[in-house]
C-alpha cells in the first residue's frame, strides 16, 4: 500500500475496486465507504426530504404565531411581536450553539437525530397546551380580559423546546448533506452544485406548503390539529432519516487540533504578548500583514530559553484574521434583518384588518401571504442563475456574475424599496379605514384587497434571493474548512440578532409614542395607529446602514483562492 492509502498491483497500477473508495470518508460502522454504494443522491434525498418536514413544520407554527398570541393567549399587538421576534432571535441564534456541539462532539449525524426527537417532543407538547381550558373573552377593545397562565406556560416551554431542536437541526443538515458528495470527484462535484439548488427548492416548498396548509387549519379547523400535524411530519421526517443510515457518508475527524483551539490559542498569545514590538515579527510570509496587526504578535516567543513553549503558525493567524474580518460584515446586516422580520408579524397584523376572501366560499388566512414570500424565491433562484448571471458576467467577467458582497448588497437595497411599499399601502389602508368610518372599530374588516400587500411580500422574497443567499454562501465560503457549520450558523445569527433588535425597537417605539393612555403607532386597534410612521422609520435606519455596508464591503479582502 502506497503513502495515499491506495493499493497497487506489482506493475503499479491501482486497485480499481480500492480506486473507488472515497477518500476521508467513512460508513455508519466507521469502515471505508465504496462510491458506487454510498453518498450521492441516493443519501441526499432522504436529507432534504428530512429538510422539507423540518421547514413545514417550523413555518407551520411561525408563520402564525402572533395570531395565536393575540387570540387564544390573550396578548395586544405589540406584545405579541415583541415575544414573536424574541423567540425568532433565538430560534435563529442556537444554530451557533448547535454547530459547535456537532463540529466539536457529537458530529452532524447525531445532532440531526436529538434534534429531531426533541422536535417531535416540543410539537407534542405545543398541540396539548391547546387542550388546557381557558375562560379568556374578548373585550371591546379587542384586548382579553385574562391571561390563561398555565396554558401560556406550557406553551412557552414548548416553544423554546422547538427553537433548541431548530438550532440542532438547522446548521447540520445542510452541511451533511454536503458530506455525501465528494469534491474532488468531477462528476459528484457537478451534482453537488445541483444539491443546493435542490436544497433550496425543497425548503422553500415546505415553507410554502406548511404556511398554507397549517395556517388555514389552525385559523378554520382546531389549533391543536395545527400544531399536532407538524409533530406527526416531524416523526415521519426522522423515520426517513434512520432508513437511509447505510448509505451515508461520514467524515473522518482531522487528526489536528480543532479549529477553536487553534483560533481561540492566537488571540489568547497575541493578547500574552501585548507588550512586545512589532519589529520582532517577520511579516513576509503574512497574506495580510497590516490587517488586524496586534494577531501578528502570537508569532512571538516570550521566551527564547524556553523550547517547550509553543507560538502560533502563520496559517493559524490568517485563519484568526479571516474570522475576524466577517464581524464588520456581520454587524452591518443587521438591519436588513430588523426589516425582514416584519414579515411575519406586522405584515400580517396588517392583514388581518383587511379584505381577505376569495368569492364568497373561502377566507385567505392572513398569514398565508408569506407563502408568496418564498414563491418569489423559488421564480427568481432559476431566473439569477440563467439570465441575470450569464448578462452580468459579460460586463464584470467574474464567474459568478458578482461578488457575494456585491449580491448581498443589492438586497439590502431591494428591502428599502420594501419598506416604503410597505408604508405607502399601510397609509392607503388607514386612509380608506377613515373613509367608511371604521376607525374606532379594531374587528371591521377594511374594504380593501388582502392582495395590496402582495407587492411588500414579493420584494421582500426578492431581496432574499440576493442577501440571504448572499450571506448563507459567503459566511460558508469565507469561514476555515472545519467551520463550515459555524459559518451557516453564523449567516443565521444575523437574523436572530436582527429580530431581537426589532422587537426592542417595537418596545421603544410604543413606549416613545403611546404615552398618557394614547395610541402609539403600534396599537392594538391598528386603524388608530400609525404603522406606517413604523415603516418609514425603518426605511430610515436601512438606509444608513446601507451606506455604512458599502464602506464596509468595499474595504473587505477575501481569502486567497478560498482555501480557508
Amino acid at each position: 500500500m502506497d503513502d495515499t492509502g491506495s493499493s497497487t498491483h506489482p506493475a503499479g497500477v491501482q486497485s480499481p475496486l480500492l480506486n473507488n473508495v472515497v477518500n476521508g470518508t467513512v460508513d455508519y460502522k466507521g469502515r471505508p465507504v465504496l462510491r458506487s454504494k454510498s453518498g450521492c443522491w441516493r443519501s441526499a434525498y432522504f436529507i432534504i426530504g428530512v429538510e422539507v418536514a423540518e421547514r413545514f413544520a417550523y413555518f407551520g407554527i411561525s408563520s402564525n404565531l402572533i395570531s395565536y398570541l393575540t387570540g387564544p393567549l390573550g396578548q395586544s399587538t405589540a406584545t405579541a411581536a415583541e415575544n414573536v421576534n424574541i423567540w425568532s432571535g433565538t430560534s435563529s441564534l442556537l444554530p451557533l450553539v448547535g454547530a459547535f456541539i456537532a463540529d466539536a462532539y457529537l458530529g452532524r449525524y447525531l445532532t440531526i437525530i436529538i434534534a429531531c426527537l426533541l422536535y417531535v417532543l416540543a410539537l407534542a407538547l405545543l398541540a396539548f397546551s391547546t387542550l388546557i381550558p381557558s375562560d379568556c373573552t374578548n373585550s371591546i377593545d379587542g384586548g382579553s380580559s385574562c391571561s390563561p397562565q398555565l396554558q401560556v406556560i406550557i406553551f412557552l416551554i414548548s416553544l423554546y423546546l422547538v427553537a433548541f431542536a431548530q438550532g440542532g437541526h438547522k446548521p447540520c443538515v445542510q452541511a451533511f448533506g454536503a458530506d455525501q458528495f465528494d469534491a474532488d470527484d468531477p462528476e459528484e462535484l457537478k451534482s453537488k452544485i445541483s444539491f443546493f439548488n435542490w436544497w433550496y427548492f425543497g425548503l422553500c416548498g415546505g415553507c410554502t406548503v406548511g404556511i398554507f396548509a397549517v395556517s388555514y387549519i389552525q385559523e378554520n379547523l382546531s389549533w391543536g390539529l395545527g400544531f399536532g400535524i407538524p409533530c406527526i411530519i416531524m416523526g415521519f421526517a426522522l423515520i426517513m432519516f434512520l432508513s437511509g443510515t447505510m448509505s451515508y457518508r461520514f467524515r473522518e475527524k482531522p487528526q489536528e487540533r480543532s479549529a477553536f483551539i487553534r483560533i481561540g490559542s492566537v488571540f489568547v498569545k497575541a493578547a500574552q504578548n501585548w507588550r512586545t514590538s512589532y519589529s520582532s515579527v517577520s511579516l513576509q510570509e503574512h497574506q495580510h500583514p497590516h490587517q488586524f496587526r496586534f494577531l501578528n504578535k502570537a508569532l512571538i516567543s516570550c521566551n527564547e530559553l524556553n523550547e517547550d513553549e509553543s507560538v502560533c503558525s502563520i496559517d493559524e493567524v490568517e485563519e484568526a484574521k479571516a474570522v475576524l474580518r466577517l464581524v464588520p460584515i456581520w454587524f452591518s446586516c443587521l438591519p436588513y434583518t430588523t426589516v425582514l422580520s416584519q414579515t411575519s408579524t406586522l405584515f400580517i397584523k396588517q392583514g388581518a384588518t383587511m379584505d381577505r376572501s376569495i368569492r364568497s366560499t373561502f377566507e385567505l388566512p392572513a398569514a398565508s401571504l408569506q407563502s408568496f414570500l418564498f414563491l418569489s424565491v423559488v421564480i427568481l433562484i432559476p431566473i439569477y442563475g440563467t439570465i441575470l448571471v450569464p448578462v452580468t458576467r459579460t460586463v464584470t467577467n467574474i464567474p459568478s456574475g458578482i461578488t457575494m458582497l456585491q449580491r448581498i448588497g443589492t438586497g439590502i437595497f431591494i428591502s428599502i424599496v420594501s419598506m416604503v411599499v410597505a408604508a405607502v399601502v399601510e397609509s392607503k389602508r388607514l386612509k380608506t379605514a377613515c373613509e367608511y368610518g371604521l376607525v374606532e372599530d379594531p374587528n371591521a374588516t377594511i374594504p380593501m384587497q388582502i392582495w395590496w400587500l402582495l407587492p411588500q411580500y414579493l420584494l421582500t422574497g426578492g431581496s432574499e434571493v440576493f442577501t440571504m443567499v448572499g450571506m448563507q454562501e459567503f459566511f460558508y465560503d469565507q469561514m476555515p474548512s472545519d467551520l463550515k457549520s459555524v459559518g451557516l450558523a453564523l449567516s443565521l445569527s444575523v437574523m436572530g440578532i436582527g429580530n431581537f433588535l426589532s422587537s426592542f425597537l417595537i418596545a421603544i417605539v410604543e413606549k416613545a409614542t403611546g404615552g398618557d393612555g394614547d395610541d402609539g403607532w403600534i396599537s392594538d386597534n391598528l386603524n388608530r395607529g400609525r404603522l406606517d410612521y413604523f415603516y418609514y422609520l425603518l426605511t430610515g435606519i436601512s438606509a444608513g446602514s446601507f451606506v455604512i455596508y458599502i464602506y464596509v464591503a468595499k474595504s473587505y479582502v477575501y481569502n486567497r483562492a478560498r482555501t480557508l
